[in-house]
């Protein structure tokens, strides 16, 4: 009597479908997770103002109609704290806000995020760079924010510059240094590829290595790199 072995079939099947059904839910997930997201945060900003709008034009609204009200809203926001009456209002309210304990640390907090997310579009840096800070030997990652001029650079023996160096992963706050130009390494590297590297806390690696990057001229004219020795105070 003959006998067949159906064991490696078996286990090929069970292989495939395994590795097929991985596959299935390796992309899948992700889809089904990213419209999930998205609708709960539609439903929810909808919902912001929908519950308003429905209850005085119930026989106008249709769904999305909450978020283009609130888009109106937030603009409408903007324009008033950039004049002169609404940002005084706005200081008098925030004053006010951070006097209420509980109040204060949200309030102190998600203010602190919105800081993060605009702190790029405000700030006028002109380049990136790597100085040596706070000692020989350690660089870090600065922006250069100005060419220091009047007294300052009168009193200084060499062309000063200003750097601005964020600290991690907030990079709101940070040092305002006057170095010495000759001690600035130059950094092909965005503002933004920087920022995120910075906020990331080095887990966002830029797209080039930061040790090739290194270059020693920009459109500002060469800029030699730092001497070893050389006090960075």
């Amino acid at each position: 009597m003959i006998t067949v072995d159906f064991r490696p079939l078996i286990f090929m099947l069970k292989t495939l479908l395994k590795r097929y059904f991985l596959t299935g839910l390796l992309v899948i997930i992700p889809i089904w997770g990213t419209v999930l997201i998205l609708k709960a945060l539609f439903v929810a900003v909808d919902g912001i103002l929908g519950d308003l709008l429905v209850r005085l034009v119930p026989s106008h609204y249709v769904p999305g109609l909450g978020i283009l009200a609130l888009i109106v809203l937030v603009f409408a926001a903007g324009l008033f704290a950039t004049n002169f009456m609404g940002r005084r209002i706005v200081k008098w309210w925030e004053d006010w806000l951070n006097r209420v304990p509980l109040v204060r640390g949200i309030y102190s907090t998600l203010k602190s995020m919105m800081d993060i997310l605009s702190f790029s579009e405000h700030a006028s840096y002109n380049r990136v760079v790597l100085i040596q800070f706070p000692k020989n030997g350690h660089y870090c990652i600065a922006f250069v924010t100005g060419v220091t001029k009047g007294e300052m650079q009168d009193l200084a023996q060499e062309p000063l510059i200003h750097v601005y160096v964020p600290t991690s992963p907030n990079p709101t706050s940070g040092y305002f240094l006057l170095v010495p130009e000759h001690e600035v390494t130059s950094v092909d590297m965005s503002v933004e590829e920087a920022m995120k590297l910075i906020v990331s806390g080095g887990l966002c690696s830029p797209s080039t290595s930061l040790a090739s990057a290194v270059t020693a001229a920009t459109k500002w004219g060469t800029v030699k790199q730092p001497e070893r020795g050389v006090p960075i105070g």
